[in-house]
């Protein structure tokens, strides 16, 4: 049986080294996605979207490695895009204004029809909100600057952000696009302090 580990092959979007700001280009890849609004933290869609993906998510890992293609891969960490229609007004300290998209990445094999066929064979298992939300899309970042974050979400990394917003000003480079976390534990399991997150931001250069 083949097995893959994406976060292996792709070590360095995936391995961000600890205090450390990085410039990596993100190619076009493929996610399970699902969309939402307002503060995560006050909207009960938010753990349904979440819960909907990893069903899926797993789901499709499991049909894959039981099929023809006999392949075990491992199933990616949760990434959330975060953003307000007019980003100027996009603060860790009001949060009624997001728009996101949470994800997990996928490998090129996997097709609409296999996303489909699990999303059906999870609704015969349990009653899942927001199940039919979850949909599979490309992605595409492009040149982005990321920073670790160890510790609380939110306010939590506001020096985090604080730090690789400084360093892309140094750079000669400017914000463009979603920000972006990729979370590497759960925070239902894991102790506020422990949590680990890659914190990443697309950019261009300043004068464009």
């Amino acid at each position: 049986m083949q097995k893959i580990d994406h976060t292996k092959e792709f070590s360095y979007l995936y391995k961000q080294p600890k205090n450390k700001v990085c410039l990596v280009d993100v190619p076009q890849m493929q996610f399970l996605m699902i969309d939402g609004e307002k503060d995560p933290n006050q909207n009960p869609d938010y753990s349904d979207a979440v819960s909907a993906l990893y069903s899926v998510a797993y789901k499709i890992k499991f049909a894959v490695k039981n099929s023809s293609l006999s392949i075990n891969y491992k199933v990616m960490p949760l990434e959330g895009l975060w953003w307000a229609d007019d980003m100027s007004e996009f603060s860790l300290q009001d949060r009624s204004n997001w728009k996101w998209t949470m994800m997990i990445m996928q490998p090129d094999f996997i097709t609409s029809d296999m996303v489909n066929e699990a999303k059906e064979q999870v609704k015969t298992k349990k009653a899942t909100p927001k199940l039919e939300d979850v949909r599979i899309a490309q992605y595409t970042e492009g040149p982005c600057m990321q920073i670790f974050h160890q510790g609380p979400y939110g306010e939590g990394e506001r020096d985090t952000i604080q730090r690789l917003h400084d360093r892309i000003s140094i750079e000669g480079l400017r914000l463009h696009g979603k920000h972006h976390e990729i979370y590497f534990n759960s925070p239902q399991k894991t102790a506020p302090e422990n949590l680990k997150t890659i914190i990443r931001q697309p950019v261009i250069r300043a004068e464009e």
